[in-house]
């Protein structure tokens, strides 16, 4: 994958079966991390984000040795939205792919950074269904404790300058 480089981002469930995709543009490439870019061209409603407007910008983190990956949205006047983060298994890249399965347990961190905790029971409940490696519960829990405390120490990816940006 290189700089400019459309790609295709699978979150899939323990089955494999993609449950969400979208296309993005690699904007960069360093060591474990990979960071993408994608505008949401069409108006969303969600059930927790709200009204999420045609423009909104989404930069996305993703790194090869961590249980999550960090989305920035941005208002198409450039203005922070919220960060989105997803408790996943390490992405795989490649093929003009970034796939990863989704842990379902997110939080959503408000421009403040203020947090809620999403989807606990969700997880819980596809730890059974799906038989997850005993690993899998103790990352998940640990890649949790990570996120809140980058979030609370306003560590990378979530050291805005006054610009909104992270670099």
């Amino acid at each position: 994958m290189k700089n400019g480089e459309e790609v295709t981002v699978n979150s899939r469930k323990y089955d494999g079966r993609v449950s969400r995709s979208w296309r993005a543009r690699l904007k960069r490439r360093e060591g474990p991390l990979v960071v993408v870019e994608g505008v949401f061209e069409e108006e969303v409603r969600h059930p927790l984000l709200g009204l999420i407007v045609a423009g909104t910008l989404s930069t996305e983190f993703f790194w090869a040795d961590r249980w999550y990956s960090v989305f920035r949205f941005r208002e198409p006047s450039g203005a922070l939205r919220n960060f989105y983060c997803n408790l996943n298994t390490p992405p795989t890249f490649g093929d003009g792919r970034i796939d990863f399965v989704d842990l379902d347990i997110d939080v959503l961190v408000a421009p403040d950074f203020s947090y809620q905790v999403l989807d606990e029971d969700e997880f819980e409940l596809h730890a059974e269904r799906y038989r997850y490696p005993p690993e899998f519960r103790l990352r998940a829990r640990e890649a949790l404790a990570e996120v809140l405390a980058l979030v609370a120490a306003r560590r990378f990816p979530f050291d805005l300058n006054p610009g909104g940006e992270t670099y």
